[in-house]
Parts: structure tokens; sequence; C-alpha cells
């Protein structure tokens, strides 16, 4: 399930209950077209790997968060550990680009604990 936050607060509050879980948010727009087509996958991804918690910020709605985290593009992905921001975009976006070209049959995420 992707959860919509609106605000930092509600960011906040979805960092503390992710505990060690890897947190996904997708920044974007409902005008945006690749935004429009990556929602069935982000989605998809979202039922799947229930380890992992998965968010959408809108930024016309949120435009502090967008602010805040320095969004420039949409649709843009950040993830997060602990309450930290980490770096994972290139193994995201290597995941997504094979799933769709047909190298993967399914979406792969690793859980190895590292991340």
């Amino acid at each position: 399930m992707v959860q919509n936050i609106r605000d930092m607060d509600e960011l906040k509050a979805l960092l503390k209950s992710a505990e060690n879980k890897l947190v996904v948010i997708e920044f974007s727009a409902k005008w945006c077209g690749p935004c429009k087509r990556m929602y069935p996958l982000f989605h998809e991804m979202s039922v799947q790997y229930r380890n992992v918690m998965f968010a959408n910020v809108d930024v016309d709605n949120a435009r502090e968060l967008a602010q805040i985290y320095h969004i420039k593009a949409i649709p843009t992905f950040q993830m997060f550990k602990q309450a930290q921001k980490v770096t994972l975009f290139s193994r995201m976006k290597r995941t997504i680009c094979c799933y769709r070209s047909g190298s993967l049959s399914e979406p792969y995420l690793a859980d190895d604990g590292n991340e």
C-alpha cells in the first residue's frame, strides 16, 4: 500500500513507524505524465514487498516537502532507512528498467539487511 504524505509531520511519523524498514518515497504530481506511468509499478511493488514501506508526496500539495528535499524534477524517488536518507536511486532505476524490459519476470529488491 502506498501512503500519501501531505506534510512534514506525516513524513516524520512514517519514518518513525518504519523503524528498520526501507522507506521509498515518490515525489510526483497528478498532471505529470511519467508519474502517471510509474504509478502502477510503484503500487504493485508496494503490495509485493511488505518489508518495504512506500509513500507518495504530491509536490503541488506539499510544496514545503518538495523544497526541503530539493525536488527539481518529477518523478523523483528518495529512500530512507532509520529516518536517514540513503542513496539507492541507481539500484531502483536499474530494477525498474530491467523489469520493464522483460529482463526480470518480476521486480526484485534485495533484502540483505544492508539497505
